[in-house]
């Protein structure tokens, strides 16, 4: 069955109500290139919650991104909106849907899934997420950015377009009249948001070492007749006598697959820095999930 639950929490991670003077956190400072189109604003700072290398509960993470969303839109009325914010890790085995989803692009009884299945309030279709897929979710206030949703989509892709280039030299590009981004017919990018009063939640996932298998359980993201693919099965194709795609033992085979992620996640945040002309806080201080949501 379809679940929608009720993703707020009842308290903060400890962390959250802190100020911002008082969160342990590193300065991380990124440089843009001029050539290419960022965030027209002066750069701001964005408080960093790095949990790639683990995986989350899909109803946690959503839980913690409305529970920031709700802290942030108070401060608004305060004029106390000083950072922005972003998650970024793996999920656990998870099928969503957006809030306007089809079930006609489920291959399963919703009576029967494969996996967890919610329906959220993001926009677009439906998909999967899964370990070996780094998932970000940027809790941003457009109004000191630009309050352009197109323009933030389009800022999304190109982040995932530059890491791809800078880590791997994957020239990836964007599909005329469809969001995410792409390798020739091979989907590697999801993206799904949803706006509230100018701040931002969801996200994007980006598939690097991720068994494309749940994929055949639906159509990603409404989308007939293209795959799915990912950063370690494409670099297969194109460089297969690379180092960090030979599998001649299991070791090796998670050692290679570790650096992907690492050498991903790296790319991807210098990448977002350099798009979005903010100035990441590192937080140091790992969040406590709880169970704090109820499901209906």
């Amino acid at each position: 069955m379809i679940l929608w639950v009720n993703p707020i929490l009842s308290s903060f991670p400890p962390h959250l109500t802190q100020s911002p003077s008082k969160s342990a956190q590193i300065s991380h400072c990124c440089l843009a290139d001029s050539t290419v189109p960022v965030s027209p604003s002066l750069k701001r700072r964005c408080d960093l919650y790095d949990l790639h290398k683990e995986l989350v509960p899909y109803t946690e993470a959503w839980s913690w991104q409305n529970a920031i969303v709700k802290e942030k839109k108070a401060l608004i009325e305060k004029n106390e909106d000083l950072t922005d914010s972003l998650i970024i890790l793996q999920h656990h085995p998870v099928y969503t849907l957006g809030a306007g989803s089809s079930e006609k692009y489920l291959n399963f009884d919703v009576k029967n899934a494969p996996f967890d299945l919610y329906r959220t309030e993001r926009g677009g279709e439906v998909t999967y997420h899964g370990p070996g897929q780094i998932v970000m979710y940027p809790i941003m206030n457009l109004r000191y950015h630009k309050m352009d949703l197109h323009w933030y989509l389009r800022a999304l892709e190109e982040v995932v377009i530059r890491a791809l280039h800078s880590a791997f030299g994957i020239e990836a590009s964007r599909v005329e009249g469809l969001t995410g981004v792409w390798v020739g017919n091979a989907k590697l990018a999801a993206i799904g948001v949803k706006v509230s009063k100018w701040i931002t939640y969801h996200g994007l996932a980006l598939n690097v070492i991720t068994d494309m298998t749940p994929f055949q359980n639906i159509i990603p993201c409404g989308i007939q007749n293209r795959r799915v693919g990912s950063i370690k099965s494409l670099l297969k194709e194109i460089f297969p006598s690379k180092r960090y795609v030979e599998e001649d033992n299991n070791h090796h085979h998670q050692t290679v697959d570790s650096e992907l992620i690492d050498i991903t996640h790296k790319s991807l945040i210098t990448e977002f820095c350099q798009v979005f002309q903010v100035d990441l806080g590192i937080n140091l201080v790992k969040p406590e999930f709880g169970n704090t949501l109820s499901q209906t």
